[in-house]
């Protein structure tokens, strides 16, 4: 698949944060996880994303293992934990492009798998949201915001059509994976 090798993939289990996107605004005034606790979350975040199949498309593997291509050193997620409840995590997600057109499907696959599965990590609600970068930001992240309050209000995870957002693109609409 087109941009796949494994050949740019940095070491798994390490933290370099020359590799990783800056935490932006979204993090800002909240514990971003850093050395082992990034790795650690991290490590899960592939696992869980192995489990329900949350992949770049384009890069042909596990979302997660965009935290250590080479090739997009400013792309990936950075994580915070909730200053006023620690029992919350912050997840943001800084696409390879301004225009990444599986922006939307990705990051509600992520926040699919990583709240699907959370008795496996020690957060009742995992938030997320994609960098202001991305041309639709604003859209995708209403999105997701009425994901985690459905989440948070019912403990059940909606459908992913109820998500709003992107109608067009790749992942779009109800043949989602996720």
């Amino acid at each position: 698949m087109f941009g796949s090798s494994d050949d740019a993939l940095a070491p798994a289990g390490e933290f370099d944060p020359d590799l990783l996107p800056t935490p932006g605004p979204r993090l800002a005034d909240h514990d971003v996880l850093a050395g082992d606790d990034h790795v650690a979350f991290h490590r899960l975040t592939r696992e869980l994303f192995e489990e329900r199949g949350v992949y770049d498309v384009t890069f042909g593997y596990n979302l997660a293992d965009l935290n250590r291509d080479t090739r997009h050193a400013d792309a990936g997620y950075r994580y915070a934990e909730e200053a006023d409840d620690p029992g919350v995590l912050r997840a943001a997600f800084t696409p390879t492009t301004p225009f990444c057109p599986q922006s939307h499907s990705l990051t509600v696959g992520s926040f699919r798998a990583w709240n699907a599965l959370r008795e496996r990590h020690d957060y009742r609600l995992v938030r997320v949201r994609v960098a202001e970068t991305h041309q639709r930001s604003d859209a995708i992240n209403d999105a997701l915001r009425d994901l985690g309050e459905a989440f948070a209000a019912t403990g059940e995870l909606p459908d992913p059509d109820d998500a709003g957002g992107e109608t067009t693109g790749a992942g779009a609409g109800a043949g989602a994976p996720f």
